[in-house]
């Protein structure tokens, strides 16, 4: 790592995100993938251009592993929404660029590390309320054709960060191709996460727990973190609760993990939890 990263870390780490500006975070994320050999994409969907990262030299596998960001910065405060949702510490893409096997991918959230002179369809309902819109589930969906096409694969594995994990299960539940479904902290169960924190519902958003019978299936490993207060292992297991006892998904607690610590520095070790 270069010293503007650990500049940029540790400026995180001290509280003044708040302050980091969308240039940093966009030179941030060019850093990351510079130092992994990693290449920006844009896809176009239907809706949205979505910004992905791939690497620059392509391994082509039958298995590819697609990491969805977080929510990113959605809000300045409790009423106040964030201009641009682009992360100011991109956890799912420093996930992705540790993947400890195989072929991977990364894919943003809607209006995260897009051009700001040419946003489409860039309303802040698509981080706020409906961050999990029907838009937003079929966007990720094409844009998941598209990287698959790119890296000829047969089956995939979707990772989802934070409120990446909604739109992971959302997608997983409207395909026939995904071998595995993985969340790490995700926020499975928005209903009771509003609930949990007093905050005004998703409403435009679908939820997870309603795609519980689509997703039956599929196997499933749901990382949550003990010390974690943004999304608590509660949300994880409001969704799983939803399951018959013999198809509830695993759920994986690492007591000292909050939100987003320490999952990137650990994650290489992580992968192998749970698996049968």
């Amino acid at each position: 790592m270069n010293l503007r990263s650990l500049i940029f870390l540790l400026l995180l780490t001290l509280g003044g995100c708040a302050h980091v500006s969308l240039q940093d975070r966009w030179r941030h994320a060019d850093e990351l993938a510079a130092q992994a050999g990693w290449q920006k994409l844009s896809i176009r969907t239907d809706t949205f251009d979505l910004t992905a990262f791939i690497p620059t030299f392509i391994e082509q596998r039958d298995l590819l592993t697609v990491y969805i960001e977080g929510d990113g910065l959605a809000w300045l405060s409790r009423s106040r929404p964030s201009s641009d949702p682009t992360p100011r510490n991109p956890v799912g893409l420093r996930l992705a660029m540790h993947h400890p096997q195989g072929a991977a991918a990364y894919l943003a959230r809607p209006c995260q590390y897009v051009n700001e002179s040419s946003p489409r369809n860039c309303k802040q309902t698509y981080w706020t309320n409906g961050r999990f819109s029907e838009a937003v589930i079929a966007a990720s969906d094409q844009a998941i054709d598209e990287l698959k096409r790119r890296f000829s694969a047969r089956k995939l594995v979707l990772v989802g960060y934070s409120g990446g994990g909604a739109v992971a299960a959302l997608v997983a539940a409207r395909r026939n191709d995904v071998a595995e479904l993985v969340t790490v902290a995700g926020n499975l169960d928005h209903q009771a996460w509003t609930r949990m924190h007093r905050v005004q519902p998703l409403d435009a958003s679908l939820n997870p727990v309603d795609a519980w019978q689509s997703l039956a299936a599929i196997p499933q490993r749901h990382f949550v973190g003990g010390a974690d207060s943004v999304v608590t292992a509660s949300v994880t297991e409001s969704f799983a609760s939803f399951f018959p006892a013999s198809r509830r998904p695993k759920i994986i607690e690492i007591p000292e993990f909050s939100h987003d610590c320490c999952w990137v520095e650990g994650w290489e070790e992580i992968w192998g939890r749970g698996r049968d």
